[in-house]
């Protein structure tokens, strides 16, 4: 563990937080029960997963192991200079809010809701679509990350394809959806929108944390 890590993530011992090596980490876990940690090459990776939670920790670690080290070095970094978007929803459909953030700082640039009576695939396809045209009207053109390959191909075909029915209280997130299929066929763009490649790269930045 030692000799492939360089940083090291507490979650549960004496003192949470992350550590520049095993010595340090181990002085924090030995003795106490159930201790949570786990080492990372690198500090960006260990930050993030801090962020993250152990057991969002544990998951993307299952996910890695799953996709050969060539496949992975083959998706290289992601681009910083880009927005990165996403969209949570408590429940199927339930209260949704999407966003959308600064790549490089996670700086929150746009968010909305949240909605009632919405769904996730529904708050991923608004979120790109507000991601073009916040870009669009910036005069400004760099990549939208997002982590949703159904959402992606619905902008590709300028259609929500939701099987969400509309109802009384989700009239306003349904005209939502109205204005950004209008915006789509009313708009021309070159944007690159370029999937999010979560197991190589961790949780999106736009990412809520409430998984």
């Amino acid at each position: 563990m030692a000799e492939k890590n360089k940083f090291y993530v507490v979650w549960k011992g004496k003192k949470p937080g992350v550590y520049t090596s095993w010595d340090a980490c181990k002085k924090q876990i030995t003795g106490v029960k159930g201790a949570q940690y786990m080492g990372f090459p690198s500090r960006g990776q260990a930050e993030m997963a801090y962020r993250s939670g152990y057991r969002e920790a544990v998951a993307q670690k299952k996910k890695s192991k799953s996709v050969p080290a060539s496949q992975l070095a083959r998706l290289g970094k992601p681009n910083p200079n880009s927005i990165s978007v996403d969209a949570a929803s408590s429940g199927n459909p339930g209260r949704m809010e999407y966003q959308g953030v600064d790549t490089r700082t996670k700086k929150r640039l746009f968010h909305k809701g949240p909605f009632e009576q919405g769904t996730n695939n529904i708050g991923e396809f608004l979120a790109i679509v507000h991601a073009l045209a916040y870009l669009k009207k910036a005069g400004v053109d760099c990549v939208i990350y997002s982590d949703s390959r159904t959402a992606m191909s619905w902008v590709r075909k300028k259609h929500c394809n939701t099987k969400l029915e509309e109802t009384e209280a989700n009239r306003e997130l349904f005209d939502l959806v109205r204005r950004a299929v209008r915006w789509l066929e009313t708009n021309s763009y070159k944007t690159p929108i370029v999937k999010w490649e979560t197991r190589a790269w961790g949780e999106i930045p736009a990412d809520f944390g409430r998984k």
